[in-house]
This record gives structure tokens, sequence and C-alpha cells, in this order.
């Protein structure tokens, strides 16, 4: 409960001082005047990520936290020096109340629920039951969201192949499978589709128009990890696990059943929270707080105590559970999201900000270029946050739902491939992305530096990107 002490300490610091600094008019950052200099503490953040693990390992375990506030503070405070501290408080309470702490939460909520649920039996890790189990997680990541899906397997994937010695891939391709892909034929899947569900896109929209899509490139990265898993699990001798006689004996089942009810209660309370606006409820120096929103968020705290409470204490352990992976997420991701704010800004403000000539690639003659629009969403989203993101070329092709769904569906689904597959690219290119890479690290697995895994998704995914854009867009 340590981790859920700090979240509510946090959100009383935030909200108690800035109650008090309460200001008419909303202090905006102004996105068209800033140059891409300011963008860099968000470039820093990313190669500190990517780089001091390699370089400096101890450094990093002992003191990424403090890395992570260093390089949001390397923008807040020539924030305040540039455009005074009422922008520069107003702008870090906007992305702590309505990005960071709801973004947590939903994490917080997944990752103790989901860790509850505990596969028994004996599951070995060969190229059929690994395949299957992407199979599967794929499938559901659009139902019960990619970071409900990759937290539910991603433990069962990593039991079942421990006696493996080849597992890095595995892992990579579930990030590839389970935490993004799979998450693109509903707006429960990715929160891009469900900004658009909210927008007026209709729910079953991106199933239709992105079915062939998702079904090709999932069909395509199975096979080619059925192929390579074949390749390695054969160099391995064909190992077996080494089992108890009960282990060997005893059927497949669940540990914390009830668990599963409360991930459904995770993913209705979400999608209800989009769908029944209850307005604003309060304002902290001009940032609203919704009363839907709170709902929720109280609500997902109050599923995940309840898991807590009706999951034993051994089968936890039994899971591999700990903390550890969830409070990096938390220290890293608030470094990521207050450094990233000017770089978010930027790209807002379309044609008039400093990213302009990119805005300008998606039109070609006053026509839509659908390739550019799947490739520079998807290249902004496998960096930056792909809500937003989306968002941003949503309205630049127009943001009417009903235009976009009818007259242009081409169009949309390319802003919505992009956004959802492209997550993918790298470890921040969508949420439970760094998470599984915190799992699997915290139980031994060797996982890539950034730019390593970034080899894997070029070598694997991008070939394949240039393939759907070849034959969609």
């Amino acid at each position: 409960m340590k981790i859920l002490a700090q979240l509510m300490a946090l959100l009383l610091a935030l909200c108690l001082p800035a109650a008090a600094l309460a200001a008419q008019g909303h202090p905006n950052l102004p996105g068209a005047g800033l140059d891409i200099r300011w963008a860099i503490p968000f470039a820093c953040m990313l190669l500190s990520i990517a780089i001091m693990p390699l370089a400096a390992p101890h450094f990093w375990e002992q003191h990424f936290g403090k890395i992570s506030v260093f390089w949001g503070l390397a923008f807040l405070l020539p924030c305040v020096l540039v455009f005074g501290p009422s922008v520069a408080l107003y702008e870090f309470l906007h992305i702590i109340i309505l990005d960071y702490i709801p973004f947590i939460i939903l994490l917080f909520s997944l990752f103790t629920v989901a860790g509850g649920v505990r596969l028994t039996g004996s599951l070995t890790g060969t190229p059929l039951v690994n395949t299957a189990l992407l199979a599967v997680g794929t499938v559901l990541a659009s139902w019960m969201g990619t970071t409900g899906a990759a937290m539910l397997l991603i433990r069962p994937l990593l039991r079942a192949n421990a006696h493996r010695r080849y597992k890095v891939h595995s892992v990579v391709f579930f990030i590839f499978l389970v935490a993004n892909i799979g998450g693109s034929l509903t707006p429960l899947g990715d929160p891009p589709l469900f900004l658009g569900f909210l927008k007026g896109v209709s729910f079953f929209w991106t199933t239709t128009n992105l079915f062939l899509k998702t079904l090709l490139l999932s069909a395509a990265l199975l096979l080619i990890y059925l192929a390579l898993d074949a390749i390695l699990f054969a160099r391995e001798g064909k190992p077996a696990p080494v089992q108890s006689h009960t282990e060997h004996t005893k059927k497949l089942g669940l540990e914390g059943k009830v668990n599963l009810l409360l991930l459904l209660g995770i993913v209705v309370a979400v999608l209800l929270s989009g769908l029944y606006p209850l307005g604003t409820v309060a304002e902290v120096y001009g940032v609203p707080v919704e009363g839907q929103n709170f709902l929720r968020d109280l609500t997902l705290l109050i599923l995940a105590g309840l898991s807590l409470r009706l999951t034993s204490k051994a089968s936890r352990e039994a899971n591999g559970f700990s903390w550890a992976p969830i409070e990096e997420v938390a220290k890293l991701f608030l470094g990521i999201f207050v450094s990233m704010i000017p770089a978010i800004a930027i790209l807002k403000s379309g044609t008039d900000g400093a990213l302009s000539g990119l805005i300008q690639l998606v039109s070609k003659n006053g026509q839509p270029d659908n390739a550019m629009y799947f490739w520079l969403t998807g290249v902004l989203s496998s960096f930056l946050d792909n809500a937003p993101t989306y968002v941003v070329f949503f309205n630049t092709a127009g943001g009417d739902a009903q235009n976009l769904m009818y007259n242009a569906p081409a169009t949309l689904a390319a802003i919505s491939a992009g956004a959802v597959f492209m997550g993918a690219n790298t470890y921040i290119g969508n949420a439970p992305n760094f998470m599984v890479r915190a799992i699997a690290e915290n139980q031994g697995v060797r996982m890539p530096s950034f730019f390593g895994y970034m080899m894997w998704s070029g070598c694997i995914l991008l070939p394949l990107f240039l393939l759907l854009t070849w034959l969609f867009f």
C-alpha cells in the first residue's frame, strides 16, 4: 500500500496550496511562441532512460527518480523565469491533475488487480504455447485495454518460460502484440481510440475499419514469433522445466478469480467515465476537476484496495508480485510528463508552431495524404503521449467525426492505426510497454536497452508498417 499512500500524498500536496492560489482565467503556455529548444529537457529525459542504465547502471538504479525530477525542473524553472510563475504552475497542475494522476491510478489499479490473478498448474513455454498466449493477449487487448491484458498475461508468460535460456524475444513480441497492436479494435483498447469515441467516432467503427490491418499485422508477427521461438527452442535443446510431482500433475487453473470481476469493474468504470459527463465539480488554479473523472479514479483505487484485501499474500508472492515496477514507472513518467509539456504545446499549435513543417506534410494539393497521416501520427506517438497526438491530427483532418467516418475513412483509419500500432516502436510509446519491461527485469530477464529495443522494432515492425502503407494508405 506504500505506492497508494504516496499517490494520495502527492494529490493532497498539489491541491491544498493550489486551491489557495486559485486564479481567474487560464494562463496557458503559448505553444506558437515556443521554439524547439524548449523540448531539450524532454529529449534529455529520453536519452537518460536510453543511455544511463548502460553507461552508469548502479548510479541509475539508485537515483533515477531524482534524475526524472531534475529534467522536469529543467523545463519548469526556465518556464517560471520566461513566462512567470502563474503559467508554470498552471501547466504543471494541468499535466499532473488531468494526465499524470489518472494515468498512474489506472496503471496502479490494473497492476494491482491483474497481479492477483495466478495461473496454476504446469504450463510449459514451448513455441506453440507461447504463440497461443500472445494470440489470446492480442484478442483480449481490444476488450480490456492493452494495459489490462498486458498486466494479466505477462507473469504467466514469464513463468512458463522460466526454464528457457532465450526469453527476451518473447517479452519484446508481447509488447508489440498485447501491449499495443491488439488494442486497435475498440475504444476500450487504447486511449487515443477512446478519445475518438468521445469525439463522436462510433464504438465499432475501428473494429470494422482496422480489422484487416490488425489481422494482417498480428498474423505476420505471430508467424515471425513462432518461427523465431522454434529456432531458439531447438537451439536450447528443447528444454523441459524442472517441476515437482505436484506441479506436474496439477491441472491448469486460476487463483484469485475475484480479480477477474475487479478487472471488469475497472473497464466499466473507465467506459462510464467517458459516456456520462458530470461537469466540473472543482477547479484547482484554473484546472477543472470533472466529476466523472474523480469518481472513476476513486472507484479504481477502491477496486485496487479490494484486490489487495481479497487476494492472499501467498498467492501474490507465488506470482512474483512486487511494487518495484509500478514505483519505477511512476517516478520516470513524472519526469516524462512534465518535460513533455512544451513539446505537446508546440504540436497543438499546429501550423503556427515550430513543428508547422511536419503538420503541413499531411496534405498534398489540398487533399489528405493518408500515408503521411499514418507515419507522422505514428512516429510522434512513439515518443510523445499518443492520446494528444491523435487529437492533434484528428483536428488537422477536420475534427468532424461524422465526416471523417463516412467521407474520409482512410484518413481516420491512418490516424487511428498510427497512434495505436506505432506505440510499439519504443518503450515509452504506450503506457504498458515500460511496465512490462519493468516486470520482466524484476523477474530476472535482461531486457534490451532503450535503443536496443528500437533495433528490434526497427527490424521487425517498420517493414510491416511499410507493407501496411502500400496496401492500405
